[in-house]
């Protein structure tokens, strides 16, 4: 009970820590997807999925929250910006809701929408609206009040028939009245009334289902699911436009009414004569959808599904540009492969069963040099549910991507160029059907690209350099061809291909003498937990880490495909709290790397990230959405920058990494260097020195000689917290860093600075 309680005291501090630094993590979302905008006299204020970002009309300067900024993972549904009192309020889909101070940058959660006692789907926070200094709260249960001055929530009105739940879309406040358009008509109370709690104070106005209303000077204008815009006159409301598509947004600004379909924006004056339209095509193309709009003074700014946001002049017709921060076409990364300069993302995916229905049309996202290129859908040749990349080792320019669709996806110099399929390869198509379905490409040494080609008896294909394909039988080992799609590829070290398939474990094969072997359920047939693996992955000492949907193994030895017929697999045991237990018992396993000290990085279907030692006994690190920015604990891929550390987390909600200090080791001493250096008073983090050799000897020493630390790197990096062994915060003065190989080979000596 002690560990327990110390390792949730771990988590508490983690998070504390999380939030006071976060030099550790990085985000890279997309802002694509917009859910909702506002305003302030020369801000624009735009959440996207789960992300929010801002653009000064003035200056032009563009800023970014995510969840590495203490944004929640989950899906917004709501944004507004209180001018008064300089916070961005952001709702959430599951009631969730964050308010974000401007003048400090403090970012509160509120939770008490997700506590309370109601049915989970009728939570979402679908509309702000402030009043005297109370946001009013539509949410599809009802209305909640809450105040700016004090964060805190107020009274509940349940404004349906004789008090029940009710989906509010948008309230808004008139002539001393609060209107609030819902799926069950339109409703309106006294605003000065002290008992809203109330429903009879609730008094009907129209019956139907409405999904906004909005005040214009003078004017009250509500719009019905049909999208049909209605006027009141007072006592109730009378149609006067009907659009082509529903609305999916109302707001007045500026004496302007802006009133969005998803392929027009209608602009009305507050004499509600149509002053403007613009239609997508306008702006884009006939297959962007709106989702919202707004201005600040003559700008025009539009919220789009797809592309982010734009804007123009309001006044007359102009060019529109496009004002998002840079980011992937998409949050939902299905796949990543990370290079020394660059990380390819792809989102097409498949099920837990490899089901890739309804294929995905989406494109390839690049980041290279703090920039994102994105290559759309309509340049992909084609290729749906793009679902695994390998990029050549010998030139990075030339990268393959598998689909569950349509083959192997050749790009070159960044531009799709070649898809291989039935007719111009050796890859087959699933019997009857015109599918061609390619996962786990993976270069060998001899720059051989190994594919998986699933529910065809030829289901391990070889590309080599020259263009030539081989083609290698697993009938004899997967008996059920037609049932067991495959999955990753590894290579180990003696070129044995390690594959995962679905419902026949791992499949090991050797070219050399056409060797199949197969680990799978059972004592004696491997030992795996279950029949469904996911990936299997070499590490620096040979060991074979394998991740099935239920649990963890590990093959001692890859040399001992060589020697044994029947390969068996092992668990890892450890000891928490005295109990002996294995190692991530039960967990659906969808990735395992290695680090450069050897650390294996475990993604889970829902359970966040494991960073565990060499051996598996030490949890070093077990990241969630509750200890750390991660915006989902639905990892999908894991993959590192042997160069720099940085481990890349794609989720079902977003990608971020986690800069690391286990980075590949280097041949030789030439390229060492210390970060941070000088460490200033403010830094909070740890001293890296970084470009080391495998296993070389580090000794730090003040100006003096005195010995403060050290240690013997594993891979091509080591930490020093700045302390001496751990004791206490060494003083100001000039350190001297001496290292060598553990041969005494090869020495280098360097020096940083500390500043208390």
């Amino acid at each position: 009970m002690k560990r327990r309680f110390l390792y949730i005291l771990f988590l508490v501090l983690f998070q504390f820590s999380f939030a006071q630094n976060k030099l550790s993590w990085q985000g890279y979302f997309s802002f694509n997807e917009i859910k909702d905008i506002s305003q302030s006299s020369t801000t624009v204020y735009a959440g996207s999925e789960n992300a929010l970002f801002t653009k000064n009309t003035q200056t032009n300067v563009v800023k970014t929250v995510t969840t590495i900024d203490g944004l929640s993972g989950q899906t917004i549904s709501s944004l507004y910006y209180s001018e008064g009192f300089k916070k961005t309020i952001i709702g959430y889909e599951n009631g969730l809701m964050i308010v974000v101070n401007e003048t400090d940058g403090s970012i509160l959660k509120v939770v008490d929408i997700i506590n309370k006692q109601l049915p989970a789907n009728l939570k979402k926070i679908n509309h702000f609206m402030e009043h005297n200094g109370f946001v009013y709260v539509s949410c599809d249960f009802g209305i909640v009040v809450f105040n700016l001055k004090t964060l805190q929530f107020g009274d509940t009105y349940f404004i349906g028939d004789n008090g029940a739940e009710i989906s509010v879309k948008q309230t808004t406040y008139f002539n001393g009245f609060i209107f609030a358009a819902t799926s069950n008509g339109i409703r309106k109370a006294d605003s000065t009334n002290a008992n809203l709690i109330d429903f009879n104070q609730w008094i009907l106005v129209n019956s139907g289902d409405w999904s906004g209303v909005e005040s214009l000077d003078t004017e009250l204008v509500a719009v019905n699911s049909g999208g049909y815009l209605h006027r009141y006159n007072s006592t109730t409301f009378v149609g006067f436009s009907q659009l082509s598509q529903p609305a999916t947004d109302l707001r007045a600004v500026n004496h302007n009414l802006f009133v969005t379909t998803p392929n027009t924006v209608f602009v009305y004056n507050n004499q509600l004569t149509l002053n403007r339209q613009i239609a997508n095509t306008q702006v884009l193309d006939n297959t962007l959808n709106f989702t919202c709009a707004t201005a600040i003074g003559d700008f025009l700014y539009i919220g789009t599904k797809e592309n982010g946001v734009f804007s123009s002049s309001l006044s007359s017709a102009s060019v529109f540009v496009n004002n998002t921060p840079s980011g992937p076409l998409r949050n939902s990364v299905f796949a990543l492969q990370a290079t020394d300069s660059s990380l390819w993302t792809v989102f097409g995916d498949y099920s837990g069963v490899y089901n890739p229905y309804p294929k995905d049309s989406y494109g390839i996202s690049k980041f290279n040099k703090n920039e994102w290129l994105n290559i759309p859908y309509k340049d992909v040749l084609g290729a749906k549910s793009l679902i695994r990349i390998a990029v050549d080792p010998k030139n990075e320019n030339k990268v393959y991507i598998g689909s569950f669709d349509a083959g192997l996806l050749k790009v070159e110099n960044d531009v799709p160029t070649y898809l291989y399929g039935t007719g111009n390869s050796s890859l087959e198509a699933i019997p009857s059907t015109a599918d061609v379905w390619v996962n786990g490409p993976a270069f060998d040494k001899s720059g051989n690209l190994w594919v998986n080609n699933s529910l065809v008896d030829n289901g391990l294909k070889v590309l080599k350099p020259n263009g030539d394909w081989q083609v290698y039988s697993t009938k004899s080992v997967i008996t059920n061809v037609s049932s067991c799609p495959f999955g990753r590829i590894s290579i180990d070290k003696n070129g044995t291909k390690w594959i995962a398939t679905f419902n026949n474990g791992i499949i090991g094969f050797n070219e050399k003498g056409n060797v199949f072997k197969k680990i799978t359920q059972g004592v004696d047939a491997g030992n795996l937990p279950f029949i469904d693996a996911r990936v299997a992955t070499p590490d620096n000492n040979n060991q074979l880490w394998i991740g099935t949907t239920k649990g963890l193994r590990v093959l001692a030895n890859v040399n001992s495909f060589q020697t044994e017929n029947q390969l068996t697999t092992k668990p890892i045991i450890i000891v928490e709290d005295g109990v002996a237990q294995e190692l991530l018992y039960e967990q659906f396993i969808t990735d395992i790397v290695v680090d450069g000290s050897n650390n294996k990085w475990i993604a889970t279907a829902d359970s966040g990230v494991f960073m565990v030692s060499p051996n598996g006994q030490e949890t070093k690190y077990h990241f969630t959405i509750n200890n750390s920015p991660l915006p989902s604990n639905v990892i999908n891929d894991i993959d590192i920058n042997s160069v720099t550390g940085e481990v890349f987390i794609a989720t079902d909600k977003g990608l971020v990494s986690f800069k690391g200090v286990s980075t590949g080791a280097n041949d030789d001493l030439n390229n060492v260097y210390v970060y941070p250096n000088p460490v200033r008073p403010t830094f909070a983090g740890t001293v890296k020195v970084a470009g080391l050799i495998d296993k070389a000897n580090i000794k730090i020493t003040d100006i003096e000689g005195n010995l403060v630390f050290e240690t013997t790197s594993q891979g091509g990096t080591i930490e020093w917290d700045t302390t001496a062994f751990g004791k206490y915060k060494v003083a100001s003065g000039v350190y001297m860093i001496f290292i060598s190989a553990q041969d005494g080979g090869e020495t280098k000596v360097k020096k940083v600075m500390i500043i208390r």
